[in-house]
């Protein structure tokens, strides 16, 4: 069966490694999800924003467009960029997972959210995947703590306290698939 090539041209386990970067990387992940929501933005409103160091900026944007994931819009001084809308999905052993601008957006947080970093310690990236789900359903008014809390095996307190660090994120990017 034959596939398109990625948008970014690189091979698939390249893009895949790639991802994995701005999930192991809260600030890398931070400025990618910034440069999504934001762009076509400069490296100076970046600085501005996410108070993150520049040459910690310029170096997280060079290998965000090295990726393919964000890219140069304008060609002279100062240089703006914006950003690809990553979907990944993998398979194994029956179960998938779709990583999405959501979900590195979530783990983008992880610095600055204590219960977002002790969740992904206890349930990993996996689980933050799912309980983001719920989250867009919490946002939506679908889905309240306590079921979330027992179709996910987690005590009602835990439910409630992912879901309101996640509220935010979820709202954010209501419009797109979390």
């Amino acid at each position: 069966m034959a596939h398109s090539p990625p948008q970014s041209g690189r091979p698939p386990i390249q893009q895949l490694q790639a991802v994995a970067d701005l999930l192991d990387t809260p600030t890398l992940a931070r400025l990618y999800a910034h440069i999504l929501q934001h762009g076509p933005v400069t490296v100076s409103a970046v600085i501005d924003a996410l108070d993150i160091p520049q040459g910690t900026t310029y170096d997280y944007i060079q290998k965000l467009e090295t990726t393919g994931f964000v890219e140069k819009t304008r060609e002279k001084r100062p240089y703006e960029y914006d950003a690809e809308a990553i979907a990944l999905t993998l398979s194994t052993d029956g179960e998938t997972r779709t990583i999405t601008p959501a979900l590195i957006a979530a783990v983008a947080r992880r610095d600055e959210d204590e219960d977002i970093d002790i969740y992904i310690e206890r349930h990993g990236l996996d689980g933050l995947a799912v309980v983001l789900e719920y989250a867009a359903e919490f946002v939506d008014g679908t889905v309240n703590h306590r079921i979330a809390a027992r179709e996910l095996d987690l005590s009602p307190l835990e439910a409630e306290i992912i879901l309101q660090a996640l509220e935010p994120v979820a709202t954010e990017y209501a419009h797109a698939a979390v």
